[in-house]
């Protein structure tokens, strides 16, 4: 396979809006505005992760990470609620003076009226959701972990085929977008067509989708362009899907040595992750699409622990071994090898 991947561009995103993180998470996360001025446009959310600031509202803070995502607590409120009104004061006004994006108060902890009015003076959004901390914590991380995600934009098709995410790469008008129609066409759901957009999950996922303006349409050459939705309707699509396998197409040449076993598994390291890669040569009269099924049953055999290709090694190797004559064959008949059955027992079906 060619380093196509080589020197692909890697983009990211520098910031969020608070607003946009708002309106993204209200309902997901079910959070509520406690604040009454209007979030600003220059609220703007920075990092990934978030922040708990115990130590802060102690005093501590020469090493306060206000620039993170602020969150509030159990503990965090029964502190503030054991100060006296004069100190609370001074906390809140020490903490609020940081250009902090936004603070999210959890388990629906009542938030004390002096904390919402400093919040609005200092221009700090405060939100509140009924979710244990630790909880909201995973859901938020999650989120925050996604927007500032690496990605990258490749050209090819993208397929969920039997479940398997199979990132069709290859030469402009080498086939990709025909070979993603047929398999949509039996009953397989397309994720993206042109242009794949490649987040990088956790450490080892990679995510795959199609870009807003594209979505679910696809260009046929001779035919023109295709709303896959509206054809095969909403069972044919899907919007995400893991990368999982990338199958690069190319033309066929009678020079080049193709794999032919199996035994050694190609990976392509895209992100980080190392992905499995098929070089799959293609020409007149061969079917792409059912081999591409196969590819995908075949990755699951090896997902849950069955390799055909090393299952045969084993057996040949154990034939070699054993060097035994099959019944009723001569040594150089069939290569040494019997037929898998002995007797035909008049069975000539």
């Amino acid at each position: 396979m060619p380093d196509r991947f080589k020197d692909i561009k890697e983009f990211k995103k520098d910031l969020i809006g608070v607003d946009f993180f708002y309106s993204e998470c209200k309902d997901r996360f079910k959070l509520k505005k406690a604040t009454s001025k209007k979030i600003l446009a220059e609220k703007v959310i920075k990092e990934k992760d978030l922040h708990r600031p115990g130590l802060a509202l102690a005093g501590y803070v020469d090493l306060f990470t206000h620039s993170r995502v602020q969150i509030f607590g159990n503990t965090e409120v029964k502190y503030l609620k054991t100060l006296t009104r004069k100190n609370c004061l001074i906390t809140l006004k020490r903490f609020f003076s940081f250009d902090i994006p936004c603070l999210i108060v959890t388990n629906n902890n009542k938030v004390p009226q002096d904390l919402l009015e400093i919040a609005d003076l200092n221009k700090v959004p405060v939100f509140i959701t009924p979710y244990q901390t630790t909880r909201f914590i995973n859901f938020i991380s999650d989120f925050l972990d996604d927007q500032f995600s690496t990605q990258v934009a490749i050209h090819g098709s993208f397929v969920d085929v039997y479940g398997v995410g199979i990132l069709f790469c290859g030469k402009s008008g080498i086939g990709k977008s025909e070979i993603a129609l047929d398999l949509v066409e039996r009953g397989h759901r397309l994720v993206a067509d042109d242009i794949v957009v490649v987040s990088k999950k956790a450490e080892s996922v990679l995510m795959g989708a199609g870009t807003s303006l594209v979505k679910h349409f696809m260009e046929i050459r001779g035919l023109g362009i295709i709303d896959i939705k509206q054809i095969f309707g909403i069972r044919a699509i899907r919007y995400q899907k893991r990368v999982e396998v990338i199958v690069e197409l190319e033309d066929w040449d009678s020079s080049k040595d193709y794999d032919r076993t199996g035994l050694n598994s190609k990976m392509i390291n895209l992100l980080g992750v190392d992905i499995e890669a098929i070089n799959l040569p293609i020409f007149p009269g061969k079917n792409i699409t059912v081999i591409a099924e196969v590819i995908s049953l075949n990755y699951l055999c090896k997902h849950y622990g069955y390799d055909a290709a090393k299952i045969f090694e084993k057996r040949l190797d154990a034939k070699i071994k054993n060097n035994k004559k099959d019944s009723g064959f001569s040594k150089n008949s069939y290569n040494g090898f019997g037929r898998n059955t002995e007797y035909f027992e008049h069975d000539f079906e």
